[in-house]
């Protein structure tokens, strides 16, 4: 009896290997090629924008807002954001013998997109952007501005009677690029020189006063245009300190 099980359990086996189809067997390499291969999902899908109804539920702790600027960078007629933060580290206070307490503490920018249903998270630094209260030497510190304008967001700085210098950036590969980069050097009202960069062009426009006498309006400029080697456009997220830029023409 125990005979006949043992055979009748060995047929069924046989029989049940034998009706599976031959396309479905596996070699070794196909096999462990399928446990070591992954699906790919695209990037779009595993990271989650950060979403908020109002541009202070983006501001992150430890910051206050400084500066909130508004257009419309992605041309769907929305105004969407721009905040300037700043940290309020205590220890980043410092005693001036002619100044007195002077807030150190840097600033950075959020940008943020306008639907419908609130804002969403474009770009963001912490970091990036000096106090307002640096030493200037002989002269204040440079004035810092940011505006939206024309779908570009333009961060400026102005030094007075020595000039100026502005950076352009535009919305695109899921960050903000730079594209533009202009300076003027001024003595007063005087400008010896200027500088325009468009870095999509690779293009470098130098404008040189040639009359040491002149006063403000009577410049003779000599102008210089130069190609300049293509790189990589730098994102505004990577930048880490705008006093250190050292750009091309520098």
């Amino acid at each position: 009896m125990n005979k006949y099980i043992l055979y009748l359990a060995t047929a069924l086996l046989l029989l049940n290997t034998s009706c599976k189809d031959p396309k479905d067997k596996k070699e070794p390499a196909e096999i462990q090629e399928s446990l070591n291969s992954v699906e790919e999902v695209p990037e779009d899908e595993t990271s989650a924008v950060e979403k908020g109804k109002k541009p202070e539920d983006f501001l992150p702790k430890g910051y206050v807002i400084f500066e909130k600027t508004f257009g419309d960078l992605n041309k769907d007629d929305l105004e969407d954001c721009a905040l300037i933060i700043k940290g309020t580290d205590k220890s980043k206070f410092v005693k001036d013998e002619s100044r007195g307490e002077l807030d150190r503490n840097r600033r950075g920018i959020i940008v943020l997109l306008k639907n419908n249903d609130g804002y969403e998270l474009a770009v963001k630094n912490y970091e990036c952007l000096s106090s307002e209260n640096e030493d200037g030497g002989i002269y204040y510190s440079p004035e810092l501005t940011v505006e939206i304008t024309k779908g570009k967001l333009f961060v400026s700085y102005a030094h007075g009677r020595y000039g100026y210098w502005s950076y352009t950036f535009r919305l695109q590969n899921s960050d903000l690029e730079l594209i533009g980069y202009d300076r003027s050097n001024n003595n007063g009202p005087i400008v010896n020189n200027d500088v325009s960069i468009n870095y999509l062009t690779s293009t470098m426009i130098r404008n040189e006063n040639t009359n040491e006498d002149a006063d403000s309006g009577e410049e003779i400029f000599k102008k210089t245009v130069t190609k300049i080697r293509k790189n990589k456009l730098l994102k505004l997220s990577e930048i880490e300190d705008f006093d250190e830029l050292r750009l091309f023409e520098e």
